[in-house]
């Protein structure tokens, strides 16, 4: 039995890395793959985007559009993915519906920063459920179908977002 110690690899299977800058010999002798002369052939370098003084591409480029700092990261559920899971029994229809319960019935992995409900597909059971926010196109079918969506997202006044 071979013991940790006398552990090796497969002859063969292993190559030996390149020794570079060791005579003309080595065929990786002199300049040692790097080329010749300036600031790339040295070790250390690191000026990607760099122009030479000149304001670089990226930064002449006009900056659009806004990123949000911090946004938040919905579980989202399609109309089609809830008559599913009720349809096989894992959603009881008639007791309310949140993000909890959705969890737990198997819907959604997890809440994340809350539920938007979205209007893929067909809802043909009333349902009450509870969201974090759902499109339009959700909130109807839902409605259509005798049910109600109540949204947790705080409503903003009217022209304060733009």
């Amino acid at each position: 039995m071979t013991k940790l110690n006398e552990l090796s690899p497969r002859e063969g299977s292993v190559k030996g890395r390149m020794r570079v800058g060791r005579g003309p010999g080595s065929g990786k002798g002199k300049t040692a793959g790097r080329g010749v002369k300036g600031q790339k052939s040295r070790t250390g370098v690191s000026i990607a985007g760099f122009e030479g003084g000149q304001m670089p591409l990226h930064m002449r480029m006009p900056k659009r559009g806004f990123n949000m700092h911090r946004p938040k990261d919905f579980a989202e559920v399609n109309l089609w993915r809830l008559e599913q899971a009720i349809a096989a029994g894992k959603l009881d229809a008639k007791a309310a519906i949140d993000a909890k319960v959705l969890v737990a019935a198997g819907v959604l992995r997890r809440e994340k920063d809350g539920v938007r409900l979205l209007g893929k597909g067909e809802i043909n059971t009333k349902i009450n459920i509870t969201v974090y926010s759902a499109s339009a196109s959700a909130i109807a079918a839902v409605e259509k179908a005798g049910g109600t969506v109540t949204t947790l997202r705080p409503q903003t006044e009217a022209g304060s977002e733009g």
